[in-house]
């Protein structure tokens, strides 16, 4: 499979921001800065992300991460544990995490980043997690009236204020206590 000049210029300048995102933060990135070391001009930049902001959500999400897919082992909150440890290990510090935080931050000034991370990113982990509850409520696993949508909501809120507010460290143990306490109230009644 070739690949054209085309694709292969748009991954040197998502490489060269991702590359100086790490050096100097999101805050110091300039387009100019990226179409130099990118080795391009800046109209070639420009051509195609129109913003900063959707340049670097393009460079972040383009990234091959890990697969935060759920596993279905029976066990909703084994497979719960899993894929949280799981991101927690990939968002929770470097490289990913300062991007991620970076990124969350310019989404809340720029709607069309909002946007583009709801839709690519969130969203679809959102809707992943949810799935997953849905079906542990099917198999008996979850109180049959539990919200869903809400126990999504409930789950990662206190992963976010962790990771933005207070900047303590993700760690297993504390998304241990968050699905502990989640459980408490969604497991089925007698």
């Amino acid at each position: 499979m070739t690949t054209s000049r085309s694709d292969a210029r748009t991954r040197t300048i998502m490489q060269a921001t991702l590359d100086l995102a790490r050096e100097s933060g999101y805050a110091r990135l300039s387009m100019e800065a990226v179409a130099a070391r990118a080795g391009v001009g800046k109209h070639t930049v420009y051509r195609r992300w129109p913003s900063k902001g959707l340049l670097f959500l393009d460079s972040l999400l383009s990234q091959n991460e890990p697969d935060l897919g759920y596993p279905d082992t029976g066990d909703v909150m084994a497979d719960l544990r899993s894929q949280i440890h799981a991101a927690v290990d990939l968002l929770g510090g470097p490289p990913w995490g300062p991007l991620y935080r970076a990124l969350l931050g310019e989404a809340q000034h720029d709607p069309t980043v909002a946007a583009g991370l709801n839709e690519r990113f969130i969203r679809p982990q959102a809707d992943r997690t949810v799935a997953r509850l849905r079906t542990a409520r099917e198999q008996g696993q979850l109180s049959s009236d539990f919200d869903l949508d809400l126990a999504m909501a409930v789950l990662s809120g206190p992963l976010y204020f962790q990771l933005l507010i207070t900047q303590e460290p993700l760690t297993h143990d504390y998304v241990d206590r968050v699905l502990d306490a989640l459980f408490a109230g969604m497991a089925p009644r007698p």
